[in-house]
């Protein structure tokens, strides 16, 4: 669920948690989930989160215990199902490339075909429209209603 309280999986908590800062300058907070801090990416062109594990200094997914991998991809699992349910995507796409921002993350991406960078990736191929505020909010409120 997006509405769990937050909590660590075989871990103790990381008081040192930090966003790196281009993540959140380029999304709004959904959730705090078992492991990772969901957030949503301010293009309205897709409906995209993007899951950061809050695990101090993980870069590469092998920075993670195997607990916590197999948290990961659950929660990506998850958000997929849950994007899918609300967008009604076609195709769901999860990458995690790291190549501009080294905190570990993983983009959950809503595609559509005729979508803006169909059939190619979403990343880099042209400025972001931001959402209005009403309509973020909006899409935020359904995903934390959608099971």
């Amino acid at each position: 669920m997006f509405d769990t309280p937050t909590y660590y999986l075989n871990e103790s908590p990381v008081a040192h948690f930090q966003l790196h800062q281009r993540l959140a300058d380029d999304t709004s907070f959904v959730a705090d989930w078992p492991l990772s801090r969901v957030l949503l990416m301010n293009d309205a062109r897709y409906a995209w989160l993007v899951l950061v594990p809050r695990r101090e200094n993980a870069v590469e997914l092998f920075d993670l215990s195997a607990p916590d991998r197999a948290t990961l991809i659950e929660e990506c699992a998850r958000a997929a199902q849950r994007l899918k349910a609300v967008s009604g995507a076609a195709k769901m796409n999860v990458g995690a490339l790291g190549n501009l921002v080294p905190q570990l993350h993983v983009h959950v991406v809503a595609r559509n075909p005729g979508d803006p960078a169909w059939p190619g990736p979403v990343w880099g191929h042209s400025p972001a429209i931001p959402y209005a505020p009403a309509a973020r909010d909006a899409l935020i409120a359904q995903l934390l209603k959608s099971r």
